[in-house]
């Protein structure tokens, strides 16, 4: 890189030179690639590209410094220069590419292009020429790395692979050559034709199979092949074009052999045929037997039903009697003690109802009898029993009915009750008074708690009549207290008196934190902590339940984005329905309307209902179940194992995961038969393939347990207490599995 000679003025330079100068001044700072000039190690001259290259922001800034400052290292530096100025001196160019280093350390790969300015004179330097190949070389690295991959997919593929042009041989894998019984390579460059029977199906194949391909289609479809020994062969055939706009460009085909499952199916048809002969060969002969058995039947039937209807059920109205009364409850208890659950029976008896009898006669009086009970039957579900102990008196026994519960339905009664009955030409209006007692707080038997309604049902007619009471003065307390709960309730919401907490849910194969329940917690300035199990069934009777459901799907919606948002990692949020929620029309727009407002995938909502909601409309729960699943949205059920699902609804429901309820996990290390019960639902599962929680994981020995019989997920206190949301983002970052 000469220069002018120093002391010359500017008239004694020659013009041309000076023009040769510019020029050289003008192509360094324009072009596309680093220029350096470098002498003893030092870099003396660069143009503004190479300064970019190397992180500077002039030319200025590099003169002066070391060449050893651009490379990784010394030992680098040296490297280069061993392997470049053998080259050099020769008066050749030197050409490598290799990593290099910039001004703020990083490392880049860079191309080198050096030349000696004389050969023969070390000491007058070299020019260098620069180049970022960095991008290139680390897609080299990475296209490398993928055709290695895909190599190991397609030599070690359990499936025949074969690529063909114009129906020739380009390339197969190993299981292709060992499907056909051909030896490693016997097949390459050869014609498709010999894994075919005849000439006339491997032509048939070509149109089958070539139409799909140059539609831009997939070809997939059964073929009869031919093995080299000349035995045939079943496989599924699947191809696909490598270029759908140029066939030439050939085409990929993918094995798999099916003879024995066709040999099964062939077999089995031919044992259906058989089978099909033998039974219409017995239906013949049996014909006339069947005919007389069956009208011997429906007689023996017809007799049995007259005979049951008169030993079970009340003439006059239809109604159970007082012997099938006592059978259904005692099963209904029996249920409720297993189950922990409560049960309520209701005492009616009409007012003043023997002066409809003496003023208008018996027949009125059984007709205005029949137009009550039908009434009462439409009051409650159909799981609940009513019965007619006699005269004007009627039982109800509602399962799983708690105080609040009883008394909506006894509402219920009192207001249908309440409504004009017509007969004949005779308007009448009637009221009832009505006993309440619940099990188990009022007994354990039919014959005490239907006294003690009974009793209850007097103190009504005591008090005034067309009432409903309690059998107890705790009991009564309790009513007010429901009355006082759903007042509070009503302003818990715009008081911010609700607030979420968050139980950690553990995968067990990694350990690590995969998911959380959002638990809802009530705490009241004057009435302190409220226990879910008592406010959410005064929500959910009082019609509270919707705008509450809501709050608390949005509110873990967006704290599952908070969190996602702070790298909490990928977490679930299951989050609980109730029965109300689940029978609304809404829901599946509702859920879609927060996880768009959350900006969250709807895989990451898990809604959570209990077996017995899903159980109570099957049909009602698959219509809004596949609702839900087109849209994306998890469903699980809730306490499993509590209800009585039954599998021929439980296979059609569209949920991936059983939550087995904590009552079963409580005494696992001690109780057999709660033992067995966990490990059936876990196979059962398995055998669905859905995926299993337990709750209320308290023990080392309940974890294991679970863990030792494949259970998916737990949660619960040995892990964590549902926390607060800062709390549950602390344990999740303390607790990588």
């Amino acid at each position: 890189m000469p220069s002018p000679t120093p002391n010359a003025g500017p008239s004694e330079i020659d013009p041309q030179m000076m023009q040769a100068l510019r020029e050289r001044d003008l192509l360094l700072e324009n072009a596309g690639v680093g220029i350096v000039y470098v002498k003893q190690r030092v870099l003396l001259r660069c143009n503004q590209r190479y300064a970019e290259i190397f992180s500077y922001a002039r030319p200025e800034e590099v003169v002066g410094a070391s060449s050893l400052s651009m490379y990784p290292s010394e030992r680098d530096f040296k490297q280069l220069g061993a392997a470049a100025y053998p080259v050099l001196a020769t008066g050749q160019h030197f050409k490598t590419e290799r990593l290099m280093r910039r001004q703020s350390g990083d490392l880049f790969w860079a191309s080198l292009t050096g030349r000696m300015i004389d050969p023969n004179d070390t000491a007058a330097g070299s020019i260098w020429i620069v180049d970022d190949v960095d991008e290139r070389k680390r897609a080299e690295v990475e296209l490398a790395k993928v055709s290695t991959e895909q190599r190991l997919i397609f030599d070690h593929a359990m499936v025949g692979i074969v690529f063909l042009r114009d129906r020739r041989v380009t390339r197969c894998n190993r299981a292709f050559e060992a499907l056909f019984g051909y030896a490693p390579g016997e097949l390459d460059g050869s014609s498709s034709r010999q894994w075919y029977l005849t000439d006339a199906d491997w032509e048939e194949a070509g149109r089958r199979c070539y139409a799909p391909l140059a539609a831009g289609q997939v070809f997939q479809g059964e073929m009869v092949l031919r093995r080299k020994d000349g035995s045939p062969l079943h496989c599924e055939v699947r191809s696909n074009a490598i270029d759908a706009k140029d066939l030439s460009q050939g085409s990929i085909w993918i094995t798999m052999d099916i003879t024995a499952r066709k040999e099964a199916e062939a077999a089995l048809v031919r044992a259906k045929a058989q089978l099909e002969h033998l039974v219409r060969e017995r239906t013949q002969q049996l014909s006339q037997s069947v005919q007389a058995l069956q009208q011997k039947i429906q007689e023996q039937q017809e007799a049995e039903a007259h005979i049951q209807r008169l030993a079970h059920f009340d003439a006059l109205t239809g109604l159970p009697n007082r012997v099938l009364l006592k059978d259904r409850s005692d099963q209904a208890i029996e249920i409720a003690r297993r189950h922990g659950q409560q049960l309520a029976v209701l005492f009616l008896d009409l007012d003043h109802f023997k002066k409809v009898n003496d003023s208008l006669g018996h027949r009125v009086g059984d007709e205005l009898l029949r137009q009550l009970s039908a009434r009462l039957r439409s009051a409650v579900r159909e799981q609940d029993t009513v019965a007619r102990l006699g005269g004007d008196e009627f039982v109800l026994v509602l399962p799983g009915t708690d105080m609040q519960g009883a008394t909506h339905v006894a509402t219920k009664v009192m207001e249908l009750a309440a409504q004009p009955f017509q007969v004949d030409q005779t308007e009448l209006a009637v009221t009832p008074s009505i006993g309440i007692a619940l099990y188990p707080d009022d007994g354990h038997d039919f014959d005490t708690l239907c006294k003690c309604a009974d009793t209850a049902m007097y103190r009504a007619k005591r008090d005034g009549r067309n009432a409903l009471r309690f059998f107890t003065g705790e009991m009564q307390a309790q009513s007010v207290r429901a009355l006082t709960l759903e007042n509070a309730l009503r302003r818990a919401l715009e008081r911010n008196q609700l607030q979420l907490h968050y139980q950690p849910q553990i995968d067990l194969r990694s350990g690590r934190v995969m998911g959380a329940e959002a638990l809802l917690r009530w705490q009241h300035p004057e009435l302190g902590a409220v226990s879910p199990a008592e406010f959410v069934p005064v929500a959910e009777s009082c019609g509270l339940i919707l705008p509450i459901g809501e709050w608390v799907m949005r509110t873990a919606a967006y704290q599952l984005r908070q969190w996602l948002d702070a790298g909490l990692g990928d977490l679930a949020m299951a989050v609980n329905l109730s029965s109300v929620q689940f029978r609304h029309a809404d829901l599946p727009a509702l859920v879609s309307r927060v996880l768009s407002d959350a900006g969250l995938p709807p895989q990451l909502l898990e809604l959570e209902l209990t077996e017995s909601v899903a159980m109570g409309d099957p049909l009602g729960a698959i219509s809004l179940m596949n609702d839900l699943h087109t849209r994306g949205i998890r469903l699980s059920i809730d306490d499993f194992g509590t209800g009585y699902s039954s599998l021929s609804y439980l296979k059609k429901f569209r949920v991936y995961k059983l939550k087995i309820d904590q009552s079963f996990v409580r005494d696992l290390t001690e109780d057999p038969e709660d033992r067995a019960i966990v490990s059936a639902i876990i196979s059962m599962a398995d055998s669905l393939g859905l995926s299993t929680i337990a709750e209320g994981v308290e023990t080392p020995g309940q974890l294991e347990f679970l863990r030792e019989r494949g259970c998916t997920e737990v949660q619960g206190y040995l892990f964590s207490r549902p926390l607060p949301a800062a709390d549950f983002e602390a344990f999740v970052r303390t607790h990588p599995g």
